[in-house]
């Protein structure tokens, strides 16, 4: 995809077969390579041949051509179609190449395909057309994640386990409570994700160079034809702007880093026996028979790696370009796609993980009481009899402090003499503080909205749910729209073929 000015021209003129683009004067030289992107943009083969249909189709309809023509060329281009990207002439991308296609099968009048418009506009189309069907792909991958999560944690609203932070024992929660943290969070990135398709689903198609045209054309109707929801209007910004490019791989980027956090925690889980990954998402050593590594999570964070680096990537090259066109342009859309790809295959096997991990009930209830993790509960019980909560908070700090170990009844209610002046019972009955101790009690009792007690959490998955189904409509609705484009283009093709 060279995205590089138009060499050829926008008229009815004809034009010879062979390097339709750079023709004799620009065709050999050491750089000839360097320029080529057409290995590269099999990527993009499909999105290109879709873009030319739509284009001829609307040079038909308005007269701009004969229909002669348009249906030499459309029968040509379903010929180089069935051939496949492999079977391309040598261009110096593939819009060039399949120029070259048609031309080679039909002749001159070929030349005729790209009558008023520029590789800059109709590449830019073809990038927006190929990325809005990935960004699709990893919104359904994104969806089946949170689905998972919430159906994962419908079965252990009521499965006690230690909660953290700076990863040492904080409060007591529920693997509910845990995941559906993690499917809130991919609601967001999903949310991102739909923004930014959006914005990636406009056509630039009819910008020409970054001038426009004299030509009358339809704008309107080749969007149409291409299933694109509206048009860059400005022509200059249509054949130069990328920034579609850098909001969706930051979108993708966010998305890796929510999967990276959960990956970590994953891989920090199966280290204290408090969750254990299905085989088919671990792995042994070459050299030590008894382990198992939970190495696809390891692969799942690191992805977060390459999409910070894709966009990091994009951004350096995008930054300070002068309008309209500049060659760089060549090189930031992969970026894009590669994070996309790496983060689309981390996100399916993430799901994968959490829909077949093992959580160990009996390890992570042992483990939610320790490192005194019910402390804040007690401070809470105190501060709910009429201490002020500074002052209860150092009456259990004072506790655990002096505390062998577990803090036990005995070791609170001696704190409180010493900062209060009274015994514990003169606040709270004897057998409240006792269920405070208990981390199951605990959990339960944290019922404010987005709590982890199991009325709490059965109110978030409920409306986790709700924005999961009205996502999954969003994502159908896209889908239906460019398919029925697709087969409103197939028709109009058959026409005239």
């Amino acid at each position: 995809m060279s995205d590089g000015d138009d060499g050829g021209h926008n008229g009815n003129g004809d034009t010879n077969a062979g390097d339709v683009v750079r023709r004799d004067r620009f065709s050999g030289g050491p750089a000839r390579g360097f320029l080529s992107s057409l290995a590269a943009d099999e990527r993009i083969f499909e999105a290109d041949i879709a873009v030319d249909r739509a284009h001829v189709v609307m040079l038909d309809e308005q007269g701009i051509i004969g229909s002669d023509d348009a249906s030499a060329i459309l029968n040509a281009l379903g010929e180089i179609e069935a051939a496949g990207h492999e079977a391309l002439p040598d261009g110096e991308d593939v819009h060039a190449a399949i120029e070259t296609a048609v031309i080679d099968r039909i002749g001159e009048r070929g030349g005729r395909m790209h009558t008023a418009r520029s590789r800059n506009d109709e590449v830019a189309a073809c990038i927006r057309y190929r990325l809005r069907a990935d960004i699709l792909d990893v919104l359904e991958a994104t969806v089946e994640a949170r689905r998972v999560l919430i159906d994962v944690a419908s079965e252990h609203t009521e499965t006690v386990m230690p909660g953290f932070t700076h990863l040492q024992p904080a409060q007591p929660t529920t693997v509910a409570h845990y995941l559906s943290s993690y499917a809130s969070s991919l609601a967001r990135d999903t949310g991102r994700l739909l923004d930014a398709f959006e914005r990636v689903n406009q056509s630039p198609l009819g910008a020409a160079a970054f001038a426009g045209t004299p030509f009358d054309i339809d704008r309107e109707r080749t969007a149409s034809l291409l299933g694109f929801g509206g048009l860059v209007e400005n022509s200059m910004d249509a054949a130069s702007a990328r920034d579609f490019l850098f909001e969706t791989t930051a979108a993708v980027a966010a998305l890796s880093t929510t999967l990276s956090g959960l990956a970590e925690d994953l891989v920090v889980y199966s280290n204290a026996g408090y969750v254990e990954l299905a085989d088919a998402y671990a792995s042994t050593s070459s050299i030590m028979p008894q382990k198992k590594n939970p190495d696809t999570m390891e692969l799942v964070r690191a992805s977060a790696g390459d999409a910070a680096a894709g966009l990091n990537a994009l951004l350096s090259i995008l930054k300070g370009l002068p309008r309209a066109y500049n060659r760089d342009l060549q090189r930031a859309h992969p970026h894009a796609f590669d994070a996309i790809d790496a983060v689309a295959e981390a996100t399916n096997v993430a799901a994968g993980a959490v829909a077949t991990a093992e959580w160990r009930a009996e390890a992570l209830e042992d483990a939610a009481g320790e490192g005194f993790s019910t402390a804040t509960g007690v401070a809470d019980l105190l501060a709910m009899s009429g201490v002020p909560f500074r002052t209860a908070h150092e009456v259990v700090a004072t506790a655990a402090e002096r505390a062998d170990g577990s803090v036990l009844y005995d070791d609170l209610d001696a704190a409180a003499i010493d900062v209060l002046g009274d015994g514990l019972d003169a606040y709270v009955a004897q057998e409240e503080i006792r269920a405070a101790l208990d981390p199951i009690a605990s959990a339960r009792s944290r019922g404010s909205v987005g709590g982890p007690a199991p009325d709490a959490v059965e109110t978030t998955l409920s409306n986790l749910r709700s924005t999961l189904v009205a996502d999954r409509e969003a994502i159908e609705a896209y889908e239906h729209g460019i398919s029925d484009a697709a087969r409103s283009l197939e028709t109009e093709v058959d026409r005239r073929v």
